[in-house]
């Protein structure tokens, strides 16, 4: 993929995406929910950096959830037996979406302080 122009590079990641879409069911679970907190957005009318930083969240998790999908296939084609090493290296990358998918939720959560939510309901 070295020295590639840039169109053939922008479809190897593209096609990588697609891929996640169709075989990855938390992929698509985070897509949706990356819809919906954009539609919310559009709702709620928030400040230029909030949408910055829903974005940038949004990214995070889907990169995450992306990389863990590769690492996951990568090591199921290299090392197919179930190996405790294997098991805890697969865990971590698992970890590291757990990881940004809470991250996700703690800013929804100061979205909301921001805007008064927790103040009107408590």
């Amino acid at each position: 993929m070295k020295n590639k122009p840039f169109h053939k590079r922008l479809g190897f990641a593209l096609v990588g995406i697609a891929e996640g879409w169709r075989n990855e069911r938390s992929f698509r679970t985070h897509v949706f929910s990356a819809a919906a907190a954009i539609a919310a957005l559009c709702i709620l009318r928030p400040g230029a950096v909030w949408w910055a930083i829903i974005l940038l969240t949004i990214a995070l998790v889907l990169s995450a959830e992306l990389v863990n999908a590769a690492f996951e296939g990568l090591i199921d084609h290299l090392h197919p037996e179930i190996h405790p090493r294997i098991r805890i290296v697969k865990d971590m990358a698992a970890g590291a979406v757990l990881i940004a998918a809470v991250a996700a939720l703690l800013v929804a959560a100061a979205l909301a302080v921001d805007l008064g939510w927790v103040s009107r309901l408590l």
